[in-house]
C-alpha cells in the first residue's frame, strides 16, 4: 500500500473498487502501459466477487451481456494462465426432469452452442439419480473458476504489472479529474467507479436515476461423497427461468407457470438451483434471491433447509456436511448493466443483474476503451 494521509498522487487511471469489474479496469489500462491506482476500503476483494459460484456462464446469455461474456471468456483464459490461477473449459450442464425443461432447451440448442444430452449421457457426466431424469444438455462455451483463489490470484499479478493497489482507503469523493479518499487526494486523468452496490454510498444521484438497489443472495458449502465428480457447473429448470438466453416465450412461462404452482415455497425463495464442485471435492449449493435498499443480514434457516433437500434429491448422495454458510450482496437494476459518465473522464460500471463474474472483465474492457478513446490492446502485452 502506499500513499499517505494528506498527500497529493497523480495517475493515468484511479479506480475505484477492486471487484471482478474494477480488476478488469485496471488490467485493460495497465495493458496499454498506463499508471493505475484501485482503491478500496476493504483489506482484499471481499464482495460479490468471492461470494458467488465461480460459475461464468457464457453460453447461457443473449444481446449486450453475451457481446461481454464472450470478450470475458479471452480474457479470464489469459488471466488464468498469467495469473496461475485454476480455471477449466468444462461447459455446463443442465438437468432436465420435466418434459417442459427438454422443451425450452431445445428451443434454446437450435441456436447452437449447446449440445443436448440423453439421460445416459448426463449421468456420464453429472452423479444424478436416475429416477425422474430425462436428459439434458451441455452448453460448450462456459468456464469455471475459484472465485476465492482467482480474485486474489489476480490481485498479486496486476501488482506485478504496476497497478498500485490502496486496501483499506475509502473514496469519498470524485468531482472531475480528483479522487478524495481517506489516505489522501489522486489527480488523475480519468477514474472508473466499480463500487458496485455501494454507488448509492459514492455518487447517490446515480444510484437513483438508474434505480439500483440490494439483492442479497444465501449460499452454502457442503462436504459430498459423489460417486464420481461433477464435470461442470450444474443447471436445473429454475436456472432455465432466469438467463436471458432462455428466458423468454411461451415454453419458458410454462415451465415458470409449473414451477411456481408445484413448488411455491421455493419460488418465494427465488431459487436458482444450481451446483459448483470445487477442486477439493466440495460442493457450492444456492441459491436464494432477496431484493432491497438495505437487506437485512438475517439469513433464513428455511432457505438452507431447501437448498440441502433439493440436492439430495437430485444427486445419489449421502446428507452432505455443511461447511459454510454465507450472504452474497449484488447491485440490481431494471437494466442489465449501468454504464454512466457522470463527468468528463469519470466512467460508473455495474452489472445489475448478477452476471457480473460472466461478463465484468469484458464490459470493462469494451467501455473503457470506449469512453477513453483507447486503442485495442496490442497481443502479447501484459
Amino acid at each position: 500500500m502506499s500513499g499517505r494521509a494528506g498527500s497529493t498522487d497523480s495517475v493515468d487511471l484511479v479506480v475505484v473498487g477492486s471487484g471482478i469489474i474494477g480488476l478488469g479496469a485496471a488490467y485493460a489500462a495497465v495493458r496499454r502501459g498506463l499508471s493505475v491506482i484501485v482503491v478500496d476500503r476493504a483489506d482484499a476483494p471481499v464482495g460479490a466477487t468471492i461470494r458467488n459460484f465461480g460459475h461464468l456462464c457464457i453460453g447461457a446469455q443473449t444481446g449486450e451481456a453475451r457481446r461481454y461474456a464472450d470478450l470475458s471468456r479471452d480474457l479470464w483464459l489469459r488471466l488464468a494462465q498469467d495469473a496461475g490461477f485454476w480455471i477449466r473449459e468444462s461447459g455446463t450442464l443442465v438437468a432436465a426432469r420435466h418434459a417442459d425443461e427438454i422443451a425450452v432447451l431445445e428451443q434454446a440448442a437450435a441456436d447452437g452452442g449447446i449440445r443436448m444430452l440423453d439421460a445416459d449421457a448426463l449421468l456420464r457426466l453429472a452423479p444424478l439419480r436416475r429416477r425422474g431424469l430425462l436428459g439434458g444438455a451441455h452448453i460448450e462455451t462456459d468456464l469455471q473458476t475459484d472465485p476465492r483463489t482467482a480474485a486474489a490470484a489476480i490481485v498479486r499479478h496486476l501488482t506485478g504489472l504496476g497497478v498500485d493497489f490502496r486496501f483499506r482507503t475509502a473514496a469519498t469523493s470524485v468531482a472531475g479529474r480528483r479522487v478524495e479518499t481517506t489516505r489522501g487526494a489522486i489527480t488523475t486523468g480519468a477514474v472508473v467507479v466499480a463500487a458496485n452496490h455501494d454507488i448509492d454510498q459514492l455518487l447517490p444521484e446515480v444510484a437513483e436515476r438508474s434505480g439500483v438497489v440490494r439483492c442479497a443472495l444465501d449460499m452454502m458449502r457442503a462436504a459430498v461423497s459423489l460417486r464420481h465428480p461433477l464435470s461442470a457447473p450444474l443447471l436445473t429448470g429454475w436456472s432455465l427461468v432466469r438467463y436471458g438466453r432462455f428466458a423468454d416465450g411461451a415454453a419458458t412461462a410454462a415451465l415458470r407457470d409449473r414451477l411456481h404452482s408445484e413448488r411455491p415455497d421455493l419460488a418465494a425463495l427465488d431459487l436458482n438451483q444450481m451446483y459448483t464442485q470445487l477442486p477439493d471435492g466440495t460442493l457450492i449449493i444456492g441459491d436464494s434471491h432477496a431484493t432491497s435498499t438495505a437487506p437485512e443480514p438475517f439469513q433464513p434457516e428455511a432457505a438452507f433447509t431447501a437448498f440441502l433437500a433439493e440436492a439430495e434429491a437430485l444427486f445419489e448422495m449421502p446428507t452432505p456436511r455443511v461447511l459454510e454458510r454465507w450472504q452474497g450482496v449484488y447491485a440490481k437494476a431494471s437494466k442489465d448493466f449501468l454504464i454512466d459518465t457522470v463527468d468528463e473522464g469519470v466512467l460508473v460500471l455495474a452489472a445489475t443483474t448478477g452476471i457480473g463474474m460472466t461478463t465484468g472483465l469484458g464490459l470493462a474492457e469494451e467501455n473503457l476503451t470506449a469512453a477513453f478513446g483507447w486503442t485495442t490492446a496490442m497481443e502479447g502485452t501484459p
